[in-house]
């Protein structure tokens, strides 16, 4: 019988490592068929080249981010191919069985939670071998009821084969992110997430691991995600893969963790800043509230203050790049205390800061208690909620706004210096700027449409021109600086209009040429000939002093900046000022 894993991945460059796991499982007994698509395809192809591999068993893989689409997948396939058996899989279909059994009638069988003795067992079934009833960790219906198989003995996951030897995945391994798990489980019970479901953490063979790990590195493998639920939780073996990855690491691969900060102690936080390359790791730390009311209420524990000093000691040591998480919409956790728990956390400011919003996943406790907190919800996937009893549904969509311009003004780093200025200077806190940015934005209509870089620029300065007290000079100035710090070469169209007059620009240059120091040691010693200095250089009205700007200061005088641009290398700036009693070009 011809059996395919397959699942819809959010992205191409994403990998299932379940499936991997599962057909690692099932060998040498059955060699199923891993065929990977993704959310984005459409239905009818994904039909079409299943049909085309000639099944009889297709498992799906199935997650809150691709349910829908799978069902539809799947009602298709069972109309072309009505003899395959269906199966599913994955923590969207393990804790609440009952519904998608009756809600996918062409669903054979559900294998729940950890699957890889069950599947293999049921593949043994399927191919006549056994008894349906020696089949543990399924459930089906018979005659209309539900009938439900107990779970398996938890696996030995040192016993696991890898998931990474199959030669059909070979030349993908560079192409596509590699996930790996070193454990299964999670020590805590936050009660929003299917983690807590499992009780106890175990661990996978070390040293398999690590061959593992030189495996995926001697084939190409660029990024590589570790999914254990919280990587350090065990400080000697979070020390232990530190050190590996460390000692074996190749150039130019990254290793990311999901680790819980505030149980990280400050002697591995400066081992990492004395000995790992800058790049080479990157964590994931879900904060998600610091409304210790909140926290309490959805059993988690967390130390904020220890929080703050492990995230700050990393990002002092500018090695690692931290992407910090919130929830929105956590019980008890209304506008204002949200407001204040993003002003918490962006004031440690982290590379990337992801503005979340509750979804009520099947299985957790927060859907069990959805009435008690006023939840009001999707009741499809991905769950996200409308309102719950202190956050109406206007203060979800307030916050949204926030999220969207979060996402293209700070965590992809196009405008630090001025984003710095305006949630420091302009604006009472950092979600001021965001909420009330984002809020214009959507009036603006350009959520609906698309934008260049330029457009970024341009429609930050619209919305600051309607802000009462902003010093438009200042921010402007402050822009010129994000915009043309990302440049290489001399843009070809600037986005602002203001130029230096023709003469201006004649004295300018002239004056360059007589004296490049009146542009910095540094910019005489590069020694331009006059060809190179009108090809790779530019000069532009400014109101910043750039010398002050460079020790931290923000002073405002009128003059010019002058941009020398270096191929491979960061641009040269400096100011030039016009003096009032010569009428000469000096350098402040």
């Amino acid at each position: 019988m011809n059996t395919i894993l397959t699942t819809l991945n959010a992205k191409y460059i994403h990998t299932n490592l379940a499936l991997r796991y599962l057909k690692g499982a099932a060998l040498p007994d059955f060699n199923p068929i891993i065929a990977e698509y993704t959310i984005k395809d459409p239905a009818f192809n994904i039909v079409s080249d299943l049909f085309q591999k000639k099944p009889d068993i297709v498992g799906f893989s199935c997650y809150i981010w691709n349910i829908e689409e799978t069902i539809h997948v799947i009602k298709m396939l069972k109309t072309v191919c009505p003899h395959v058996k269906i199966l599913l899989g994955g923590p969207e279909v393990s804790y609440d069985s009952h519904h998608w059994l009756r809600h996918i009638p062409e669903v054979d069988f559900i294998v729940m939670g950890e699957g890889e003795t069950s599947f293999k067992q049921l593949l043994h079934y399927l191919h006549g071998e056994i008894l349906l009833e020696d089949v543990p960790g399924i459930c089906y219906l018979e005659e209309g009821k539900v009938k439900i198989h107990a779970q398996p003995q938890k696996i030995d996951l040192r016993e696991l084969p890898s998931p990474f030897r199959f030669k059909e995945d070979l030349p993908h391994l560079s192409k596509r992110i590699q996930y790996i798990e070193t454990s299964r489980g999670c020590p805590f019970s936050c009660q929003f997430c299917l983690s807590s479901i499992e009780v106890g953490v175990r661990y996978f063979n070390r040293e398999k691991i690590k061959e593992d790990i030189r495996f995926l590195m001697d084939h190409g493998a660029r990024t590589i995600k570790f999914v254990d639920r919280t990587f350090n939780i065990s400080r000697s073996y979070a020390m232990e893969m530190f050190q590996f990855l460390i000692d074996e690491h190749k150039p130019g691969v990254v290793f990311q963790f999901e680790i819980t900060a505030d149980i990280m102690r400050p002697e591995v936080i400066q081992f990492l800043n004395d000995n790992a390359p800058q790049g080479l790791f990157r964590f994931e730390i879900g904060v998600q509230s610091t409304n210790d009311l909140t926290n309490t209420l959805v059993k988690r524990r967390q130390n904020f203050e220890k929080l703050k000093r492990t995230v700050t000691m990393v990002k002092e040591g500018g090695k690692i790049d931290q992407h910090l998480d919130l929830i929105a919409g956590l019980p008890e956790e209304d506008y204002a205390s949200f407001c204040q728990t993003f002003n918490d956390v962006f004031a440690m400011r982290p590379e990337e800061l992801q503005l979340g919003f509750l979804k009520l996943l099947r299985g957790t406790g927060l859907r069990l208690e959805a009435e008690k907190f006023g939840y009001t919800y999707v009741d499809i996937a991905p769950y996200e909620i409308f309102s719950n009893n202190v956050l109406p549904f206007d203060d979800i969509v307030r916050i949204k706004h926030a999220e969207d311009v979060l996402e293209k003004y700070w965590n992809d780093h196009r405008m630090d210096y001025t984003i710095e200025y305006l949630v420091t200077t302009v604006f009472a806190t950092p979600f001021d700027f965001f909420q009330s940015f984002g809020t214009y934005w959507e009036t603006k209509g350009w959520s609906r449409i698309g934008h260049q870089l330029e457009d970024l620029f341009r429609r930050l300065l619209m919305f600051l021109e309607t802000v009462d007290g902003a010093n438009l000079d200042i921010i402007k100035s402050l822009m010129q600086l994000d915009y043309l710090s990302a440049q290489q070469f001399q843009p070809r169209k600037l986005w602002w209009k203001e130029r230096p007059t023709e003469e201006q620009q004649k004295a300018i240059y002239r004056a360059l040429r007589e004296n490049p120091a009146i542009a910095g040691e540094e910019f005489a010693s590069f020694r331009l000939t006059e060809r190179e200095l009108f090809k790779h250089t530019l000069v532009i009205p400014h109101a910043l002093d750039y010398q002050s700007f460079l020790n931290s200061k923000i002073v405002q005088r009128n003059g010019y900046l002058l941009i020398y641009f270096r191929h491979g290398q960061s641009p040269y700036f400096a100011s030039i000022h016009f003096t009032e009693q010569t009428e000469q070009l000096a350098l402040k």
